[in-house]
């Protein structure tokens, strides 16, 4: 009973992934879009309807507003530089050269971003039938019907949210980062080898890589977050994810600059140790410790249920304070090696320096004051930006602020 209960939660969950959930509403939003196309337009397979309605359900709410406006503009611009093209020249080899280049003229002009290249199809379809004029109406036709059913299947039926997917993103990033500052740890305690340093460091570059692909995740779930009605505080949640994944970006910044300084002093000392036992050991349990502060801060920035963030935040802030005593350990036998053996000092010195500047860039006081300097700063923007739908939002908040105050009062 239990195996079925389990294999049929897996399905459910399957069936409720976004990409699952795309699929279906992609290919419903066309089927419905070319239905409504045979019906009002006069040609006998108006595929453009399925097609715009297709690119219009962009992955987000806030995409497709944007591309389905933009969509719209440019098949319109495209069959009116077609029409202009008909009356003057007709269709040759060099009129089509400068429908081409007018049309992707027109398009920069209108501001249709990526849809540029769509004003020159449009508008070579169009210059290539011999009714111009009923198949320039038909093809906006079509467009309208594919962008209207694109947007009205967003509205209707919201798309999925991924912030689920960037949570867990920015949660494998930390994962990463713990592992590559494990094995730091494991091999300056040691007797590390010049070669080894150096393939640390490698590694620690390569996670400029892991990054670019969390930022591309998190865009995603910026963009879904947007404008979709089923999402509360989306502010809030673009605000922490965001600051969440540019402190993760400094902490591996920091960390291949320490990969950098454990290279440089392993080829100074090579091949005697680079620290003694005793500082080796305090070493490696501080990047230990501050690894497991790092998925800590993970958790915490992809956590949305209050309580499940304050159990969080509790943890990172007493592994926080175990890092510090152990850096302060770690800060006092580098000054007594430094009394007796002051080769390398600047390199000891900077190992100290780049631990503190992780440490700082995770705590939770430095985090707070972050995040709300970013939300001050976004909605400036907004309210800059925007400043009617501001008063707009402003209006419909102050009555229903009033109308709980009414009922705490009763």
């Amino acid at each position: 009973m239990r195996d079925v209960r389990e294999r049929a939660a897996r399905i459910v969950r399957r069936h409720r992934e976004p990409v699952v959930v795309q699929a279906v509403r992609s290919t419903a939003a066309a089927t419905v879009a070319y239905v409504i196309a045979l019906k009002l337009s006069p040609e006998a397979a108006p595929l453009t309807a399925p097609l715009t309605a297709l690119l219009v359900v962009q992955v987000t709410l806030y995409a497709t507003l944007t591309n389905g406006v933009r969509r719209v503009n440019s098949v319109v611009a495209g069959v009116l530089v077609a029409i202009a093209f008909s009356l003057l020249v007709g269709l040759t080899w060099w009129s089509l050269a400068l429908l081409i280049m007018a049309s992707l003229a027109v398009g920069h002009l209108v501001r249709v971003d990526e849809y540029v290249p769509e004003v020159a199809i449009s508008a070579m379809l169009v210059l290539g039938v011999t009714s111009v004029g009923d198949t320039a109406w038909a093809r906006v036709v079509e467009t309208l019907i594919g962008a209207i059913v694109g947007l009205s299947c967003n509205l209707l039926l919201p798309p999925p949210v991924w912030v689920e997917e960037a949570g867990e993103s920015i949660e494998g990033l930390a994962r990463r980062v713990r592992q590559l500052m494990l094995r730091v740890g494991e091999e300056a305690a040691g007797r590390l080898a010049f070669e080894q340093a150096a393939a640390r460091l490698h590694e620690a570059r390569r996670l400029d890589h892991d990054i670019v692909e969390v930022d591309a995740a998190l865009r995603q779930a910026e963009d879904s977050l947007r404008l979709n009605p089923r999402v509360r505080e989306g502010l809030l949640h673009r605000v922490a994810l965001r600051t969440g994944l540019d402190t993760l970006e400094i902490c591996t910044v920091v960390l291949r600059v320490l990969a950098r300084t454990l290279t440089d002093l392993a080829k100074e000392r090579q091949p005697e140790p680079l620290f003694g036992p005793e500082t080796g050991q305090a070493l490696e349990r501080l990047l230990s410790e501050i690894a497991d502060a790092v998925v800590s801060f993970a958790v915490l920035v992809t956590t949305q249920v209050s309580l499940n963030a304050d159990a969080a935040e509790a943890r990172l802030s007493a592994e926080l304070r175990q890092a510090a005593t152990t850096r302060d350990k770690l800060a006092q036998l580098l000054l007594e090696r430094l009394q007796h053996d002051a080769r390398q000092w600047q390199l000891h010195g900077a190992v100290l320096t780049e631990v503190n500047r992780i440490l700082d860039e995770l705590d939770t006081e430095h985090r707070s004051r972050r995040l709300l300097e970013e939300l001050d700063r976004v909605s400036t923007e907004q309210r800059e930006r925007m400043p009617a739908l501001y008063r707009l939002r402003e209006r419909i908040r102050w009555p229903a602020a009033l109308r709980r105050n009414r009922n705490r009062n009763r």
